[in-house]
């Protein structure tokens, strides 16, 4: 299979015929999946599903950013979506994956932390961000980052009561994002000399590197990720930023 992928790489096309820089298709998102949670995203890309949970809560800040609130991101790898994945504490790829999340969104800017503040130096809100593997068919770091920001958008503050949150009473308050600062994250693997986004399960074993890539509205890169053994070189890593910076565009339009 290895071999197969990188023969039909070196003629310009993924092994489902698509072009190098095309994503599969369809690409869907789908909001309030569910009822308990202050914000839910379903996206779908090609096979590869993963679903997002937002929930929120109050605590206190941390010392050095009294009137700031934060965010977690966590990545649970369902075993039914992958044999390969096992229940138990995250592993490296889940872990990984968290993180590619939390610093497109925080670095980014899009979610006003300050915003989040309910009393300087005593209470904040704490908004988790929950990342579930529904089907594993490559190229989940996109997938969930699409569906993280989705349920962003979709998410409104609880209530509060007795300086906890009334959970079940949401109020019509949005969450305090700024869509020039939207993230939208594209992953550019390498395979041989060549550059592909959008790698599914069977391309992803031959994948030798890969960039993910945070690029805001204004194309401003808010956070990079390299993965992968081998090396790049800078003028990869240019090429690698330039296609992202192009397919952030259509990611982003499925958001409106």
């Amino acid at each position: 299979m290895k071999e197969y992928v990188q023969q039909a790489v070196k003629q310009e096309r993924h092994i489902d015929g698509r072009g190098l820089t095309d994503y599969r298709s369809p690409i869907t998102i789908e909001n309030n999946i569910s009822k308990n949670a202050e914000g839910t995203a379903r996206v779908k890309i090609g096979k590869t599903e993963v679903v997002v949970g937002i929930k929120m809560d109050v605590g206190e800040p941390y010392s050095d950013s009294p009137d700031e609130g934060t965010i977690i991101v966590t990545a649970e790898l369902l075993p039914m979506s992958n044999p390969l994945f096992e229940s138990g504490p995250p592993g490296i790829q889940a872990i990984e994956i968290a993180r590619i999340v939390d610093r497109g969104i925080r670095e980014s800017k899009y979610l006003d932390f300050k915003k989040l503040c309910v009393k300087k130096g005593e209470k904040i809100w704490m908004v988790l961000i929950d990342i579930y593997t529904i089907n594993d068919d490559g190229n989940l770091i996109d997938a969930a980052a699409l569906a993280a920001i989705a349920a962003l958008k979709d998410s409104k503050i609880p209530a509060i009561k007795e300086d906890k949150a009334d959970y079940g009473n949401l109020t019509n308050k949005k969450l305090p994002l700024d869509e020039k600062n939207l993230p939208i994250t594209v992953t550019v693997n390498k395979i041989g000399d060549k550059l592909l986004v959008d790698a599914d399960s069977r391309e992803e074993e031959a994948v030798t590197s890969r960039v993910s890539i945070a690029v805001k509205s204004n194309g401003e890169i808010s956070a990079i990720q390299k993965g992968g053994e081998e090396g790049l070189t800078q003028e990869e890593v240019e090429k690698m930023i330039d296609i992202a910076i192009k397919k952030r565009e259509e990611l982003a339009k499925l958001l409106k």
